[in-house]
């Protein structure tokens, strides 16, 4: 994906830096996860505002209408130049970009976790707890996904650490025993 990046870096780096200006880096952090969210669990929107037959300024106007009350104002800019410039269809690569680049300049990481299923809140805590420690550090950003493949348990990756507690890393960890035992 280097080509994306290359195309979405500099809007990422252009809404850091106006943020940082402005003091609202952290706030931007949040409506950033808050609008991936969206953009992820909505493909419908996506059609939408990825669909080369809806003109940018109808783009604009739904954008407007749909966020003009939820995000902050700089953030409505990002995506209004992002629908006028008709690269609306890489907001995500753009907001994965900027969180990346945020959490890079406060020196957060990222802690990916995977699970077969939806943790509870106290099994979050105490996996929260354990990548605390893992990391090193209490700025850790955390992003949970449920893939049911995983059949059960749960994967944790921070930085190049990764701890696969899943069953299915445990089946293929047997299989690669047994392989090299016959």
């Amino acid at each position: 994906m280097p080509l994306l990046n290359s195309i979405s870096t500099p809007y990422a780096e252009a809404l850091l830096q106006v943020a940082d200006q402005r003091q609202e880096a952290d706030l931007l952090a949040k409506e950033a996860k808050d609008l991936l969210e969206i953009w992820h669990h909505s493909p419908e929107l996506r059609a939408a505002f990825v669909s080369p037959v809806i003109e940018p300024e109808a783009k604009k106007k739904v954008l407007v209408t749909l966020f003009e009350n939820e995000i902050t104002p700089t953030f409505l800019i990002l995506l209004k130049v992002l629908a006028d410039r008709q690269r609306i269809s890489i907001l995500d690569a753009v907001l994965d970009r900027f969180l990346e680049l945020y959490r890079e300049q406060r020196g957060i990481s990222l802690a990916r976790i995977t699970s077969a299923s939806p943790l509870s809140e106290e099994q979050q805590q105490a996996l929260h707890t354990k990548v605390l420690a893992m990391a090193g550090t209490d700025k850790v950003d955390f992003d949970l996904h449920i893939d049911p493949t995983l059949i059960g348990g749960f994967v944790v990756s921070v930085g190049s650490q990764v701890i696969d507690a899943s069953l299915a890393g445990q089946v293929r960890r047997l299989g690669l025993a047994l392989a090299k035992a016959g």
